[in-house]
């Protein structure tokens, strides 16, 4: 049987500056390990969520890719990182294996689809998750959502740029860059 956290899953609406829809789903780390993911885990850090269609495509592993190229730079502002589709954890430890190779952030699988549906990526129709990039703060609440159609990548250097924005707490002029002057409150 489900526990009530489970069940109140998929009836969330991902809203900015309201709390993030929470979620438990299942994830690869270390290449090799299984794991399970909730909202919880990250209270008092940020989080980045960016989910993709699906692994063993062509777009895909270009983000993924990015995402770990400029991982440090997540570190150093803070925050987490997590990536996932509607795939299996065992598509996505095959993909790591194969493909991607090592990540040094975990692929959730959201088979169940309630993520998706929760945080508005789902297409329905396919079943698979369009790109999607969320940006929580250390209090659950959610304070970036980008999505785009399937056939284009994402920037991550402008996630980034969006999550030093957010963390200053103040207003910031469009293309500001870490280092700028903001416009205050």
């Amino acid at each position: 049987m489900e526990d009530e956290e489970t069940m109140l899953m998929g009836c969330a609406t991902a809203r900015i500056g309201h709390p993030a829809p929470p979620f438990k789903v299942e994830a690869v780390i270390e290449k090799d390990k299984f794991t399970t993911l909730s909202l919880d885990d990250y209270k008092g850090k940020w989080l980045v969520i960016f989910f993709y269609p699906l692994d063993f495509t062509f777009v895909c592993p270009t983000e993924i890719k990015e995402f770990r190229s400029h991982y440090q730079e997540f570190v150093d502002l803070g925050a987490d990182l997590i990536g996932g589709s509607t795939d299996s954890v065992y598509s996505h430890k095959a993909w790591i294996e194969k493909e991607l190779g090592e990540l040094p952030y975990p692929l959730f699988a959201d088979k169940n689809l309630n993520m998706s549906l929760d945080y508005e990526v789902l297409q329905e129709e396919d079943g698979v998750a369009l790109r999607g990039t969320f940006i929580v703060d250390p209090d659950g609440i959610l304070r970036y959502a980008l999505y785009h159609d399937l056939g284009v990548g994402r920037s991550v250097t402008e996630t980034l740029r969006v999550l030093a924005a957010l963390q200053t707490g103040e207003n910031c002029p469009a293309s500001w860059t870490k280092g700028q002057e903001t416009l205050g409150k």
